[in-house]
């Protein structure tokens, strides 16, 4: 008996220790650490869980796995960086394809939506529990700052300013970030899920974003340069490119650098992010920064644009991401890092989300009248 006692008293302090790591490993300061263990303590859940083998709740790990985990730093490091999982998984046999609303027809001029055989999900929370929630926007915060709601009032400091200068920079820390081509459509690879190939690329993308805001009449610079030739290098000379674009030109009130998230499962198979009420538009996510003074004002700009665009479309959005680093959003109070879509989507899915993402993004500026503005070109 007093052996069996040991065992479970040593796996329950496991246990506890796993827990423990699991819900501050993101935390930067003992008062973080401390707020995050408040907020995850929910002892039924925890015991559900235990007994599951699945003390995230979400990552589907075994508590053997963990605790061998817990063993190595740098292992736990690198699984505490681990993306969300997507939630839930909406089989692409099981969503049907509603017919596209009137007002979207001028959005899918030009494409096919030709089916890349990529399996697709939609994420969307399910509940409010490890987000901050401000309306109807979800904000998953791994940054030691807390978050209050109220804050999100729908405004914001950066405005747009005389539309004869520009207003809008797009760029592309990882330009040559691509997308999973249908039959016969293919690009000529730079490396995996990557292309130097413009009109395939991110750069493509940023064409389609800088084409809708102009017709809303927004002035728009876009630096159609690949900053990740040098993975490595690319966010520094994608913040230099940007430094020098707001000297020369500093009208530029919002900066617009457009990605690509990857998502695949533990085979390497890649997963289409697509929304739940238009399957042929992908997913978008909004990453923000939090390690610099205006990091609030970049935050309420995230807020307020994403709102905008879920009233409209209820998942085109996954939730914002607030992370401790910085995406160079130190520049500007009007910084976005937006991430269209996934690896498995087509080019097609990400160029009708680009284009819905930047009429939103416009009439959130309160651009409501398509114009015809001449846009400056870099």
């Amino acid at each position: 008996m007093k052996k069996f006692l040991r065992r479970s008293g040593a796996a329950l302090l496991a246990a506890c220790t796993v827990w423990t790591l699991i819900v501050t490993v993101e935390s930067r300061s003992v008062p973080a650490a401390l707020a995050a263990m408040r907020s995850s303590f929910h002892l039924p859940n925890m015991l559900m869980q235990l007994a599951l083998g699945d003390l995230t709740g979400e990552k589907e790990m075994s508590l053997s796995t963990l605790l061998c985990l817990g063993q190595s730093p740098l292992l736990w490091a690198g699984y505490g960086n681990l993306p969300d999982p997507p939630q839930p998984d909406i089989p692409a046999e099981e969503t049907a394809v509603p017919d596209a609303p009137a007002d979207t027809d001028d959005l899918t001029q030009g494409l096919t939506f030709a089916d890349n055989g990529a399996p697709s999900q939609t994420v969307i929370p399910t509940s409010p529990k490890s987000y901050t929630v401000a309306g109807n926007v979800y904000i998953k915060n791994g940054s030691d700052h807390t978050l209050d709601p109220a804050a999100f009032d729908g405004t914001f400091p950066a405005q747009p300013g005389d539309s004869s200068q520009p207003q809008v920079l797009i760029l592309h820390t990882h330009g040559s970030e691509a997308y999973t081509m249908p039959a016969g459509e293919e690009y000529e690879a730079s490396g995996s899920y990557r292309t130097m190939d413009t009109t395939k690329n991110m750069i493509r993308v940023g064409d389609e974003i800088a084409a809708v805001l102009s017709r809303y009449g927004l002035s728009v610079l876009h630096d159609r340069q690949i900053h990740d030739t040098d993975y490595n290098s690319a966010y520094d000379k994608s913040y230099d490119s940007a430094a020098a674009y707001l000297e020369k030109y500093p009208s530029i009130s919002f900066v617009l650098d457009i990605h690509r998230d990857a998502i695949s499962d533990a085979d390497g198979n890649q997963y289409k992010l697509v929304t739940q009420e238009d399957p042929r538009a992908a997913q978008l996510s909004i990453i923000m920064g939090s390690n610099y003074d205006a990091w609030l004002s970049n935050l309420r700009l995230a807020v307020a644009v994403q709102s905008h665009l879920t009233h409209d479309h209820p998942t085109l959005m996954r939730p914002i991401a607030l992370r401790w680093h910085g995406y160079n959003q130190s520049l500007s109070t009007g910084s976005l890092l937006v991430e269209v879509g996934a690896a498995g989507n087509s080019l097609d899915e990400a160029i009708y989300a680009a284009r819905l993402f930047a009429r939103g993004f416009a009439e959130s500026l309160g651009c409501t009248e398509p114009g015809n503005p001449s846009s400056p070109s870099a």
